[in-house]
């Protein structure tokens, strides 16, 4: 038992365990071992024998510049509990870890390093910068992975990937060619998301959008009974004007539609258009055209066969309007403009501020500009309808199933998905064009075209190769091992958040490559949503709000075990939780507890029982616990079939806590420490006792691995000594029936208890102290377990009962006497109590106050009100009480 905290690493056998758990001394070391042992490598052979079933989880690939986050941590002990249990019930499992390369962040990165020493990528030359960005992964990015391993990932490294290996690769342009030619992915200029920093076109989850103190603008174009009058936020933007749209049916235009007005500052005429799309109940009723600045005004263009005039350079400058302002950004222009306007007496209102939505760069905080761009688009309809198909038809099953129509309501209406990039670092697009014009797309096993042929200097967006993930990461499209071993994947967990943007991509391809036949017809069986981590106001994190967490901060103070458990407490499938410092302190102190309970257990002789628990052997007590684990058994099976983590963990919290710490272990002691005096053969009822409570243990500490690995891997281990919980099995219910008068026995003792418990309290007597008490009626066995449990002892011939309780039981009221009188310190309680009362008078004359005051009254919400008028009850119950207690101890009938 002189055990030191780095005794816990040793291998299994290692004798007795420390005085205390110090998981920063346990963690790492024992994470390496299993490492060492290999336990978390999947085998294909297994599978394909037919020895094992598979199950196969890919994980959402980090980006190579990133660090694990609060979000990271949920989705990834959610994940890792799914692993660690299949694994514990005999499946082959196959966790697949790995990187996306992060094209717009990761070359970020590496510009903003350039630009230290006055450089810029274009200084390098396209070949030389993507060297110098695989430089820069190698030395420093990915150090993500060895915070999934700070966690307890149990993931198969040996099989770690990256959105730019050869394979993966491999299978980027494989079916980049495959779609190409089959008139899936086409080049055209359309409407796109522009950054103007990162001079790059952006996908929908690379914006962000948060609303902006801005300013609407009236303008009016034209003069007398030909005048108009438009709304914009974007007042700059009117020098690329084109038209001027009105609905069909608004009266107030139609004798415009079919003219043109003069567009101000610019001074070319713009036709009026009637079209549906315009809102006439929306602001003046008539809205400007841009098509080449905004996608609405695009497609108002496309119908009017309207001109398209780019009036903004990739940085965002005014260009090409002959008008004083080219050169200007777009916000100097913005002001330009407008008081140019006013002078022109065009300005005829001002909203301002104005709140509205705005879309930034999410890697360089930018302001988004919409702009007209040639580009490359996969065709998504045909895609979409599959996916949306395989969820409608329960191929694939969205849960918790009330976000399944979220995941109708995008894929039935998406758009064309821009898939160029304007980057270095990425999967350059296959294609080359020839001295004549001539197009052709290349797969990884064609020669590319010779002389006069140049490639697209175009990459691919970062969410093409990893909407590939379940099937690439599998060595697709060569028909491996672990390709027909594992795939399709048994389930995806991911937030909700990402259902669109990554979800539903993986399936648009995973259905199209299984409609072709090349793969199985869906990427996973089930997916599994989870929601945000939240602060405990339920406000979102953010840096600039200051209410962001750091998990690995949590988990060098408190543990890897307790960040874990606190996040899988709060995990109801597709809803968000919120997490607080003192919740992850609280469920420190539970392993904590788990931990001392099994020490206690251990130094008492605890062990797993060599053959089965005789029922003939056991007590009320043995069995009441044997039976509530065979139901904890069963139950957190089903809800991990469910998903339901936070409802698992909770039930194994108060099973653990409640039942086993708090009630078996006190029984257990009871029956140890009076085996002698209650049984014909001592040894017998001492063994049975240590075989209950380790066969408790052993199946405890089995249920809790998914979630608390590293405590339980330490209690266990030494418990069993068996080689590791990684690979123990899962614990089955033992099919005995369930003895309901057990159960009854042990809820008698618990409110015997309780009463006699409450009582001691209430007089203030030494919990050390023995009281001579005597039991009549009830059960005897109850009532014996109840007084060793209150340290009651048994009354002699002098006793004069100085209190009672009466206490109401399923086995008979018991009526528990008392002598008190040499039990209770007089003075010192005294003292106690008066202390207490001017504590409870204050109260009163506090809350009396507040409820007094009108003021505060008619501006407190009444949750408010309700708990100060609680506290005043509470507050005069516990004058009353102790005015009475007092009297009785001054009266000297105590």
């Amino acid at each position: 038992m002189n055990a030191t905290p780095a005794d816990l690493s040793t291998p299994p056998g290692a004798p007795g365990l420390p005085s205390h758990y110090d998981a920063a001394a346990v963690e790492v070391p024992l994470y390496q071992r299993w490492l060492a042992a290999g336990y978390f490598h999947a085998d294909e052979q297994k599978v394909l024998s037919g020895e094992r079933r598979p199950f196969s989880i890919v994980l959402p690939p980090p980006n190579v510049t990133g660090d694990l986050h609060i979000g990271h941590a949920l989705d990834h002990t959610l994940q890792d509990i799914l692993a660690r249990w299949h694994r514990m019930s005999g499946d082959e499992v196959l966790w697949m870890p790995g990187m996306d390369h992060a094209g717009i962040a990761t070359q970020n990165v590496v510009e903003k390093q350039l630009a230290l020493d006055g450089k810029t990528r274009h200084d390098f030359g396209r070949e030389l910068f993507v060297e110098k960005v695989w430089d820069w992964k190698r030395d420093s990015g990915g150090a993500i992975l060895g915070q999934m391993k700070r966690l307890g990932d149990s993931v198969d490294w040996s099989r770690e990937r990256f959105t730019l290996d050869d394979g993966l690769s491999a299978s980027v342009q494989t079916i980049f060619k495959k779609m190409f030619d089959d008139g899936l992915i086409y080049r055209a200029e359309r409407i796109i998301n522009w950054c103007p920093g990162c001079l790059t076109a952006l996908s929908d989850i690379e914006v962000d959008h948060f609303d902006d103190e801005g300013e609407l603008v009236s303008i009016r174009y034209g003069d007398g009974e030909t005048a108009i009058v438009v709304a914009t936020t974007r007042v700059e933007t009117m020098l690329g004007d084109t038209g001027i749209a009105v609905h069909p049916d608004d009266e107030r235009y139609a004798h415009l539609v079919g003219t043109t007005v003069e567009l101000p500052l610019v001074g070319r005429q713009i036709p009026i258009v009637a079209d549906e799309h315009v809102d006439p109940a929306f602001g003046t009723g008539a809205v400007k055209a841009t098509p080449a600045h905004d996608p609405n005004d695009f497609e108002i263009g496309r119908r009017h066969h309207l001109p398209a005039i780019t009036i903004l350079t990739e940085q965002a400058d005014i260009v090409g309007t002959g008008t004083p302002f080219d050169g200007m950004n777009r916000f100097e222009a913005r002001s330009a403009v407008k008081e140019a306007l006013r002078g022109e007496g065009r300005i005829v209102g001002e909203k301002k501020p104005y709140l509205h939505a705005v879309g930034h760069c999410s890697r360089s905080g930018d302001v988004v500009e919409p702009r007209l761009s040639l580009q490359w688009f996969v065709d998504v309809a045909p895609l979409a309808k599959s996916a949306g198909e395989a969820v409608r038809e329960g191929r694939t099953r969205i849960h918790p199933p009330e976000l399944a129509p979220r995941f109708f309501d995008w894929v039935d209406n998406m758009h064309d998905w821009t898939i160029s990039r304007q980057l270095w670092w990425g999967h350059r697009i296959p294609v080359f064009y020839g001295p004549d014009g001539e197009i052709r797309c290349v797969g990884p096993d064609d020669e590319p075209p010779g002389e006069g042929w140049v490639q697209d200097p175009d990459v691919l967006d970062t969410w093409f190769s990893s909407g590939l993930w379940p099937f690439s990461t599998m060595g697709w499209p060569e028909q491996s091992d672990t390709l027909r071993a594992f795939y399709p994947t048994s389930v995806l967990v991911t937030g909700y958040d990402i259902l669109f943007f990554w979800v539903a991509r993986m399936m648009m391809f995973g259905t199209y490559l299984g409609g072709t036949g090349d793969l199985p017809p869906v990427p996973f069986e089930t997916v599994a949503l989870h929601g945000l981590v939240r602060d405990q106001l339920g406000k979102k994190m953010s840096k600039s709000k200051g209410n962001g967490v750091d998990p690995l901060a949590w988990i060098e103070k408190f543990g890897a075990d307790a960040v874990r458990f606190t996040l899988a407490r709060g995990a109801n499938p597709g809803a968000d939780q919120a997490i607080a410092e003192d919740w992850v302190g609280g469920s420190a102190k539970f392993c904590t507890k788990l931990f001392n309970a099994t020490r206690f257990a251990m130094m008492n002789g605890a062990v797993l029982p060599e053959d089965a628990l005789s029922a003939d052997d056991l007590t009320p007590a043995d069995r009441w616990v044997l039976d509530r684990l065979d139901s904890v058994i069963t139950e957190t099976g089903a809800l991990l079939v469910d998903f339901q983590f936070g409802k698992a963990a909770e039930g194994l919290y108060h099973f653990a806590w409640d039942e086993v710490c708090d009630w078996y272990l006190e029984l257990a002691k009871v029956q140890i420490s009076s085996s002698a005096d209650s049984s014909a053969d001592p040894e017998h009822r001492l063994r049975t006792t240590k075989a209950v409570l380790g066969t408790v243990l052993d199946g405890l500490l089995k249920l809790l691995h998914p979630f608390v690995p590293f405590v339980t891997e330490t209690l266990w281990t030494a418990l069993t000594v068996g080689e590791s919980l990684v690979i123990a099995p899962w614990p089955v219910a033992s099919g005995r029936p369930a003895d309901p008068a057990a159960a009854g026995w042990v809820a008698d003792i618990k409110i015997l208890t309780s009463e006699v418990r409450r009582f001691r309290s209430d007089q203030g007597l030494d919990p050390k102290r023995k009281v001579p008490a005597r039991l009549v009626g009830g059960d005897a066995g109850v009532n014996a377990f109840a007084a060793a449990l209150t340290r009651l002892t048994t009354a002699g011939e002098d006793f004069a009962a100085t209190a009672s309780i009466e206490a109401a039981l399923a086995g008979g009221s018991v009526h528990v006497e008392l002598d008190t009188s040499t039990a209770v310190d007089v003075p010192a309680e005294i003292a106690r109590l008066e202390k207490d009362l001017a504590v409870a008078a204050k109260e009163i004359v506090d809350t009396a106050a507040k409820l007094a005051n009108d003021s505060f009254m008619g501006k407190a919400p009444a949750p408010v009100v309700d708990k100060i008028r609680a506290r005043a009850a509470k507050a005069a119950a516990d004058v009353d009480r102790l005015t009475r207690r007092l009297g009785e101890l001054k009266g000297g009938t105590a």
